[in-house]
Parts: structure tokens; sequence; C-alpha cells
């Protein structure tokens, strides 16, 4: 029988920009996923601060620039939760939900490859979902050999196994930060629903946290 795939995509999205939802359908594409879910946290369990924008600005940022996508979807899971968010908790929750005729999957980026071995139970993770790395085009393939004394050859085969080429995307949260602080143009990195939202609000106009 064929399982319905769903993709967990988390992050502090702070704010989302065309890298994320770009980088999400295309690795969604790869594995075939039926569904994306985009997953705000409250805060990193790796990060010693909070994102600068609010639990309730970035969910209506992702909410807008999702919109026109009905793979899309976006999920208030672990703003619920005291902070910080664990993903082994999320997809836990998620496999609950979905139900035994699902798989999930867990987006990540190449640039935490080496923070994996840091996150909360990691080898339950490993087991519990499919974690897809996805790496830019231009950029080295991440191998994950280096942790095979520490996860075994199993876990490294399945992580390698579910590596995702994506699309070269010059756009970053840190740098959008930057840029609306100093009121330079970020329209080309953002939704044009996104923006729009930014200047209603008058978001991120003192920002001095990075990434």
């Amino acid at each position: 029988m064929i399982k319905r795939k769903v993709a967990l995509f988390g992050g502090t999205f702070d704010p989302i920009h065309i890298g994320h939802t770009t980088v999400a359908l295309v690795a969604s594409e790869r594995i075939g996923a039926d569904k994306v879910v985009f997953i705000p946290a409250k805060r990193s369990p790796l990060k010693g601060f909070l994102p600068s924008g609010s639990d309730s600005h970035r969910l209506a940022m992702i909410t807008l620039a999702i919109a026109e996508n009905k793979k899309f979807d976006v999920s208030d899971f672990e703003l619920n939760k005291p902070a910080p968010s664990y993903t082994l908790e999320t997809v836990r929750r998620f496999q609950s939900d979905c139900g035994p005729d699902s798989e999930i999957d867990w987006l990540i980026g190449a640039d935490g490859v080496d923070d994996l071995q840091h996150w909360y139970c990691i080898e339950d993770l490993i087991d519990s979902c499919n974690l897809c790395t996805m790496y830019r085009a231009g950029c080295d393939r991440p191998d994950y050999g280096k942790f095979e004394k520490l996860w075994g050859p199993r876990r490294v085969e399945k992580l390698q196994r579910n590596v995702i080429m994506t699309p070269l995307v010059e756009a970053s949260s840190t740098e959008i930060r930057r840029r609306l602080a100093a009121g330079e143009d970020v329209s080309g990195m953002l939704h044009k629903a996104v923006v729009e939202y930014i200047r209603r609000h008058k978001l991120y106009c003192n920002e001095n946290q990075t990434d």
C-alpha cells in the first residue's frame, strides 16, 4: 500500500522568504510529498535567543507566503508549546495525527548537518522518520560518513539516501532583517504579501540579532 507522504519543514521563519518556499516545493517534488507543513518554532534549542518576530506575526507571514500553493500548509503546534521546540516530539505528534497510512519526512538544510549530533534524541529521530537534507546547487553534497561511529552504518545510510539537491536562492532571513532595519529594498527576497505585511506592521525596524 502506498502511504501518503507528509513533509514537515521547521524553522524560525523570521521572516519567511522566497528561498524557504522554493526549496520546500522542489524538495516535495523530489521526495514525492503530498503535503508540506511549515512549522514555525517558538525557539530553537540550539539558539540562545528568541526570534525577532512575534509568534503571531511569523505565523501570519507564513500563511500569506504559502496561500497560493495548495500543497503547502502551516501548523502552530510548536508555537503553542513551551520553548524550546524538539523535533522528535513534533514528528511523533504528526505521526499520531496523520495515522499509520502516512509517512513523515522532516526537511533540514545542509548547513545544519553538523548540529544534528546535538539534537534531542537524534538517533530516535533518525529511526522515527526520514530526515531529508536539502543542499544548494553548486555546493558540495553533505557527507554523513563522519557520523558512522556515532550513529551506526544503518542510520548513516538512511541519511545519505535522503539527501536532496535544491536550487541556490540568494535570500536569508538575517540579510533581510538587516536590509529592513536599514530601510533597503527587499522586494526580490520576500513574497509581495509578506513585504506589505511587514511594512503595515512596521516589523524589523530595529534589528540587532542574527540567525
